[in-house]
């Protein structure tokens, strides 16, 4: 279960559950004809040090674009993010995300010959992307009103399909097949913010554990309350915290660690867990019991155990001090001639070229009506579509609302930064009035 979405505050933690924007449904048809063509070589390297590592990696089965760009009224994937899926990141022995979910099925592979636990977990992770909205979020108990299910939050294929938001989606299937232990790892999707450390496709790590029904007699017939303070319950707890605890240690070294209560639809009690590294706390995942309904739902009501889910993408920028989450995504040799399979390296930087700058303001409701319909991550999307990784941040600088006429205007200036070369004023203005002309596609007039 994907314990970990909820907070914005670090690459691969895009909660679906703490969202307050309005649900907005926006079809990616007008995105398909005019991005269809799209210059997606703005999102490759263009530096003569760069080799196409694409031919060294080839793609996975579920890079297949037209999966995902289908033309059902309800889907808003645009072709960039429709580019990224069959990537298989995690998959490459010899890349950061590799190298992170490697580590982590070693230490868990490790655990089956240990005395005190002896417990074999079975390795998912590739799984299609594509799951349904039960999967996603029913199973879940994710009630149906709750604003990480809106269009302005997640990719839809069609009204009942989607891009996965979290590897959690898979948790019931699993289960339902009778996996008592399992860790599930792969590439997931959220519409968000542009920065640094945040990008629309990243990757997460689950692992789900079922206790022996031998341990957990005591829990039967016992109320949520009950339940919540019993022996069998701790028992949970402690398990849960213990495995954790050992995982940090094995990824970080010995460090010292601390536990916040939380909450997910999905667990009871829920927990997060914090290290001290570099001179500061950092959250690292989430986790929890199993709650019951959860359990329920995938023909599992016999049974008790923990859940955790982290982000592979938090962890490897840590790890390998990576600045920028959009080299995960780099084709340039020179980031990934730094490493080395099982290999945990600092990342030696290769270039730092300075950024353009540039602004866009606009009005998002009209004089008349005054009706606001602007979904911030839709414009997002929008850049995103029309210059690909060049877009390094976009950020809200001015926000107002005019005093006689009520009208709203939003002003954002978007950084535009090349991992490998220099850019253009030339070039970027080219892309910044394309940017211009499609933000109208939002029912935006620009100011």
């Amino acid at each position: 279960m994907m314990i970990q979405l909820t907070s914005r505050r670090a690459a691969g933690r895009i909660s679906p559950f703490l969202s307050s924007r309005v649900p907005q449904l926006r079809s990616n048809n007008h995105l398909l004809q005019r991005f269809s063509a799209a210059p997606f070589s703005t999102i490759k390297p263009t530096s003569q040090a760069s080799t196409n590592k694409a031919s060294q990696n080839p793609l996975g089965k579920y890079a297949v674009p037209s999966r995902y760009l289908q033309p059902h009224p309800n889907n808003n994937i645009t072709p960039h993010i429709a580019s990224l899926v069959g990537r298989d990141l995690h998959l490459r022995p010899s890349h950061p995300i590799g190298i992170i979910r490697s580590k982590i099925q070693e230490y868990f592979a490790s655990l089956s010959s240990s005395t005190t636990d002896n417990t074999n977990y079975k390795i998912f992770d590739a799984e299609d992307p594509i799951v349904t909205a039960q999967q996603c979020f029913d199973d879940l108990l994710i009630p149906p009103d709750h604003p990480g299910r809106a269009p302005s939050d997640t990719y839809y294929v069609t009204d009942t399909k989607l891009l996965r938001t979290h590897t959690s989606a898979h948790q019931s299937q699993h289960l339902r097949s009778g996996v008592d232990a399992f860790l599930c790892c792969g590439d997931v999707y959220r519409r968000d913010e542009i920065d640094a450390t945040h990008y629309p496709a990243f990757h997460q790590m689950e692992g789900v554990k079922l206790m022996s029904t031998e341990s957990m007699i005591g829990a039967d017939g016992l109320s949520d309350e009950q339940w919540l303070q019993s022996a069998e319950c701790q028992l949970i707890e402690a398990d849960l915290k213990a495995t954790l605890e050992g995982l940090m240690d094995h990824l970080f070294g010995p460090t010292e660690k601390r536990w916040n209560e939380d909450f997910f639809p999905f667990t009871q009690p829920s927990f997060e867990l914090e290290i001290y590294h570099n001179d500061e706390w950092m959250e690292v995942l989430g986790c929890g019991v199993i709650h019951e309904q959860v359990l329920d739902l995938s023909n599992r009501s016999d049974r008790r155990g923990w859940a955790f889910g982290l982000g592979l993408e938090r962890l490897a920028m840590i790890l390998f001090k990576i600045p920028d989450i959009r080299l995960f995504w780099t084709e340039d040799e020179r980031f990934h001639r730094q490493f080395k399979e099982g290999k945990i390296v600092e990342f030696q930087p290769y270039s730092k070229f300075p950024p353009v700058f540039k602004d866009i303001a606009f009005w998002t409701n009209d004089e008349v009506t005054k009706k606001d319909d602007f979904v911030e991550n839709d414009f997002f999307d929008l850049v995103r579509s029309t210059a690909g990784d060049l877009v390094e941040k976009i950020e809200l600088i001015d926000a107002f609302t005019h005093p006689k006429t009520g009208r709203s205007s939003r002003c954002y200036r978007i950084s535009y930064r090349s991992m490998d070369r220099n850019l253009t004023n030339e070039e970027i203005d080219e892309l910044q009035f394309k940017v211009r002309d499609e933000t109208a596609t939002l029912g935006c007039e620009l100011r």
